[in-house]
């Protein structure tokens, strides 16, 4: 049986191939017998550039249909899929592209002489921003549009997601063909999706929840979209009586509520709103509950596992928890230095086992084995409880992770690029509470002896080196960082010191 993860899903395409698939913002609307034929012609334009079965294939361009169009044709074709946030910059495509060696790296066509410079032995092609243009949509486009799916195994890769470390070297995440699709499976039973669903696509898709978690559970669900190019509060507010369904980071639903057009009226059809990447406040899911009738179904993943809980569809979705491992997760909270497992009721690191969880770490061996129990447990590194009645809890984060409007954010790579900066000491960088992001990255600096600068002079030669969604908010300087008696600093300590920045 051929295990690729589109010939999984195609066997839950429609019956009827002319079902809507996909609507853009602009209106054009896409069958299922359309995508199938793109994602054919993609498939046969990579296969003859000499893309191989396991080759990666890079990808930074701007959201559009062609863009999930390569994305499905490069699965077809056999290739691992590495998506890249558009908001990297030279430099740290310099890493990715030398860290994957990718046989071809796809761009937006103004960053082309950028990619090439950094690309290595990559070949680089591009794709407009709209996906009306580019070398790659030629080549495409002159491609015939019948394909035979590529033989894979359960365990070949079907995609590679970089996740930063605290080393600030940035580990990819190797995901199955298995891994994707059964995650897309546990979703679509979980959320009880149909082919009757259209959901409301307003996330990117260079990152686990809008690629993944949204795209391959409709696929699998022979659902349609509703696909917009990036979120827009009122454009989803006027979009959302043709949709039944709706995923989005808990910055989504802030802004949402700032509108007076969202009424319990307006949403009343909605089946389901969707929140993750993000920890939704008890406050955001009270208040949006109160405004429309509808409590938000939080749940909980990363990119090394997909999705491991979810709030229940058919229950109550408790503010502030996770819900209940999904079907086929296994979940455990164990002591994190013995990796005992502890009583319920118990904080403890997170640990994870099940067909959605990764490979390891792309040529990192020795990564991969520090980050698994013997028995197959995944470490999450995220701290958790799981209460009386069975839901799961994430009480903190392991590593000092941040997470901003979704994105993680890992505070050594900044600390670095910061302490970098001449009259710099050294720095902290923390995650505070922020009303719109979830968290803002905060930065606390201490000068050398003698040196004064100010928060401009931080925050500007960070733009070129560090995605703008990784760059401090808001700088403070102090004299000398806390530390403990073992010399570690204390963020603790300056997170309750600075605690009301964005209040």
């Amino acid at each position: 049986m051929n295990s690729n993860l589109f010939a999984v899903l195609k066997k839950r395409f429609p019956s009827d191939l002319t079902t809507e698939f996909v609507r853009t913002r602009g209106g054009s609307s896409y069958s299922y017998a359309d995508m199938i034929a793109r994602t054919g012609q993609y498939a046969n334009a990579l296969t003859g550039m000499g893309v191989k079965p396991g080759d990666r294939v890079a990808v930074q361009v701007n959201k559009s249909f062609e863009n999930l169009m390569l994305y499905l044709g490069a699965v077809r074709a056999g290739a691992a899929y590495l998506p890249l946030n558009t908001a990297y910059t030279a430099a740290e495509l310099e890493y990715f592209l030398g860290d994957a060696k990718p046989s071809l790296a796809v761009c937006r066509e103004q960053t082309e002489a950028d990619v090439k410079r950094v690309s290595g032995s990559s070949k680089v092609l591009t794709l407009g921003d709209e996906g009306d243009a580019g070398s790659l949509l030629e080549a495409a486009d002159a491609a015939e549009a019948e394909f035979e799916d590529v033989a894979r195994g359960e365990d070949d890769l079907a995609a590679i997601l970089y996740t930063s470390g605290t080393t600030g070297r940035s580990k990819g995440a190797m995901l199955t063909h298995r891994n994707l699709s059964s995650n897309a499976e546990a979703l679509a039973q979980t959320w009880k999706f149909s082919g009757s669903d259209r959901l409301l696509h307003a996330l990117p898709i260079y990152h686990t929840h809008g690629l993944f978690t949204a795209s391959n559970t409709i696929l699998y669900a022979g659902a349609s979209m509703i696909f917009l190019p990036r979120f827009d509060a009122d454009e989803v507010i006027s979009l959302l009586p043709e949709a039944t369904a709706m995923m989005g980071v808990p910055t989504f639903y802030s802004r949402l509520l700032q509108n007076d057009e969202l009424t319990r009226e307006h949403v009343s059809h909605i089946r389901v709103f969707i929140s993750g990447s993000a920890p939704l406040s008890p406050e955001l899911h009270k208040a949006f509950e109160e405004r429309t009738g509808h409590a938000i179904l939080e749940r909980y993943g990363m990119t090394e596992t997909g999705m491991n809980t979810s709030n229940p569809y058919d229950g109550a979705r408790r503010p502030g928890t996770v819900g209940f491992p999904l079907p086929g997760v296994e979940l455990r909270i164990a002591d994190p230095e013995a990796g005992r497992e502890l009583p319920q009721g118990s904080v403890g690191v997170i640990e994870v086992r099940g067909p959605n969880v990764f490979k390891g770490y792309w040529e990192m061996p020795e990564k991969t084995a520090e980050e698994f129990r013997g028995d197959g447990f995944f470490i999450t590194g995220d701290l958790g409880m799981i209460d009386d009645q069975g839901y799961v809890n994430i009480v903190g984060r392991d590593k000092d992770l941040i997470i901003s409007g979704g994105f993680n954010v890992y505070p050594a790579e900044i600390e670095a690029a910061i302490d970098a900066i001449p009259g710099v000491a050294e720095s902290a960088v923390i995650g505070l509470p922020h009303p719109d992001f979830g968290e803002g990255v905060t930065a606390v600096v201490a000068c050398k002896e003698g040196v004064t600068l100010a928060e401009d002079q931080i925050i500007g030669p960070l733009a070129g080196q560090l995605a703008k969604f990784k760059q401090p908010k808001r700088v403070y300087f102090v004299e000398t960082l806390p530390r403990n008696a073992m010399g570690k600093v204390q963020k603790k300590d300056l997170r309750e010191t600075f605690s009301d920045t964005y209040q």
